[in-house]
């Protein structure tokens, strides 16, 4: 018989041997069941079968058999209800438990309860918790755990009061609690009150104190343990490099008696946020597995550090090592398509996320987007955002920045119009691409508009990108009085270096000496260390003709040992990226190309397009 065949396949643990069995009763009937199941048992409890079934995960086979059997149990009973509730159909669960016949005891309220905290459903929890006829401490501990995922201290806290019996697991969800919330003093005072302190307790109050930023504190406590596992160990680390004292870190990291993924993981972010990428790399080389983890950081560590070619090499080197990327992963390879404007890669990362659920994913959409908008795809973005099947201020906010970045003001400003009559709410994100969309279009009338409404929308939070974006339109527009005369009246004092730098930038656009001046002398005492800040006053002063003035900016930049990070740009052509550094003249048809850029320079004078006083454009950029 093909059951009995498929029976012989399994292997030995009574956990299998009872499925099968019970597998071949919901296929075949009891008796079929009881021929099939030869030689495991002599006979088969249902209830235990439809039990054995639900902890397998069958649980349409188990509800099968449930239905047909007449003589189910509260053992039965609880295991459906239990099976339903941890697969989230809770429906399901609901219809079953409170059927007039059903049969429950603390348990079966118990495991009904469990997945309405694991939905997040606190108020459906916390109706449940008060209707149980009996409550046990595992019941008390599920709720608790309820308030903690929503983050109701109170309540929490409130309810563990009530409690008439606890364990170790009470004082620890509580803990935990507290420490989330960022009561460290509370977690501390609930930490002394413990009857037992397990590795787990004094891990959670290692973590807590060292995220307050009182890492000496931490490292005693961490001292102080009388037992520690490799949690432990994480934790002090991820302390050390949350708060930048990566040596010490690294001190510990060399002392741990066993360390695993998360350990190397901890590490190689911590040099990360140090901007130390070198020994990033070499931790990531050496360790001996890697999860989807450890990739991603990397990966992004890359991207932070403005190597998004590393990045990308990184994501295809993940995928040949058989690591499935994740949502945050797909999101850093996106990034690294988008700024290095590679359609062709961009097109093959969507490929693949049309194989994932990640495809309906809102901030991916709107990565998406931009990938096709930064490659010059304007027409494709539009149209995966006209497809989208759930639109939402993501969504929203990624097709506007798409319009933004090419310069299309207009559409950008009639979408934002669309969005709002659609009912979505602009945030700050959205005034952002707005204002950034009206200043590469010389829209600056509509854009000051735009900005009065922000202001007067209450629940923007103006930030530095607003005022950045505001100084930049009238910059570009060459009102650059009205510029400096808005940044006087800003209410971020001092003005940040990005507002300065958009100021400077109109400034050298529009050669301005006087205001340039003043953009640059705020701009190092913000920056003083900006290397592009001397070259824009010394292309503004060569604009004036005062060539010794552009003289003396740029001795003192050499003087100071600071160097302008060289203009890079790129092309792709036939699936070939070709890259070129400004003054590196190594391509192979660099001599081709030169001559081709002079015959448009001058036929770009001819036509009036060029400014004849061009002649001291930006040392940086490559002779023709």
């Amino acid at each position: 018989m093909v059951a009995s065949a498929a029976l012989r396949r399994l292997r030995s643990s009574p956990r299998l041997r009872h499925a099968a069995a019970a597998a071949a009763y919901v296929s075949y009937g009891s008796m079929g069941a009881a021929s099939a199941a030869v030689g495991l048992e002599q006979s088969h409890d249902p209830n235990r079968l439809i039990a054995e079934l639900a902890a397998a995960g069958r649980v349409w086979d188990a509800r099968k058999l449930f239905d047909g059997t007449p003589d189910w149990d509260v053992v039965s009973w609880t295991a459906l209800v239990s099976a339903y509730a941890r697969r989230g159909m809770l429906r399901d669960a609901r219809e079953l438990f409170d059927r007039p016949d059903a049969r429950r005891n603390v348990v079966t309220w118990t495991a009904l309860l469990s997945g309405y905290a694991r939905a997040r459903l606190v108020d459906e929890a916390e109706a449940l918790f008060q209707r149980m006829p009996q409550r046990n401490v595992v019941s008390w501990n599920t709720m608790l755990e309820a308030y903690a995922a929503a983050g109701r201290v109170g309540d929490a806290c409130a309810l563990f009061d009530r409690m008439p019996v606890r364990d170790a697991g009470s004082w620890n969800i509580l803990l935990a609690t507290l420490v989330r919330s960022g009561s460290v003093d509370k977690a501390r005072e609930l930490f002394g009150r413990m009857p037992e302190r397990d590795v787990m307790a004094w891990t959670t109050m290692v973590d807590g104190v060292a995220r307050s930023g009182k890492v000496d504190e931490a490292r005693v406590l961490f001292d102080s343990m009388p037992e520690r596992n490799v949690v432990s160990w994480n934790a002090m680390i991820s302390g050390y490099t949350r708060n930048h004292r990566i040596d010490e870190a690294l001190d510990l990291f060399m002392k741990m008696p066993e360390r695993d993924i998360a350990s190397c993981n901890i590490m190689v972010t911590g040099f990360i946020q140090n901007k130390d990428l070198k020994r990033a790399r070499e931790l990531f080389d050496e360790m001996p597995e890697r999860n989807v983890v450890t990739w991603t950081t990397m990966m992004n560590g890359y991207l932070k550090g403005k190597q998004s070619e590393l990045a990308l090499g990184l994501f295809s080197g993940m995928l040949m090592a058989g690591t499935r990327p994740n949502q945050v992963t797909f999101l850093g390879a996106l990034d690294a398509c988008s700024d290095l404007a590679a359609l062709c890669e961009g097109k093959q990362v969507h490929q693949m996320i049309c194989k994932t659920t990640f495809q309906f994913d809102a901030f991916v959409e709107s990565a998406l987007m931009n990938v096709y908008a930064k490659c010059g795809e304007i027409g494709l973005a539009r149209k995966l955002f006209d497809l989208s099947r759930e639109k939402d201020l993501i969504s929203w906010n990624g097709i506007i920045a798409a319009y933004a970045h090419h310069g299309v003001g207009i559409e950008a400003i009639l979408l934002y119009e669309k969005m709002q009559e659609n009912g979505y709410r602009p945030n700050d994100v959205t005034y952002v691409v707005l204002l950034s969309a009206c200043s590469h279009s010389g829209l600056v009338d509509e854009g000051l508009k735009i900005f009065e409404s922000m202001v007067n929308d209450r629940s923007i939070a103006v930030r530095d990108e607003h005022y950045t974006c505001l100084i930049d339109l009238c910059s570009r527009a060459g009102r650059l009085d009205d510029a400096k005369r808005l940044i006087h009246y800003l209410k971020i004092k001092p003005a940040s270096g990005s507002v300065w730098s958009a100021l400077l930038g109109g400034c050298n656009a529009h050669g301005n000496e006087s205001i340039g001046n003043l953009a640059a002398r705020n701009l190092l005492q913000a920056e003083p260390d900006n290397a592009g800040t001397y070259t824009l006053l010394s292309n503004i002063y060569a604009s004036a003709g005062k060539w010794k003035e552009a003289a003396e900016i740029r001795s003192e930049m050499n003087n100071r040992g600071l160097k302008k990070q060289p203009g890079c740009s790129w092309i792709e052509v036939a699936n070939k990226v070709h890259v070129f550094v400004a003054r590196d003249k190594s391509h192979s048809e660099s001599d081709l190309i030169c001559g081709l850029l002079q015959n448009i320079h001058h036929m770009m004078r001819i036509v009036g397009t060029v400014p004849s006083d061009l002649v001291h454009v930006d040392e940086d950029v490559v002779s023709i």
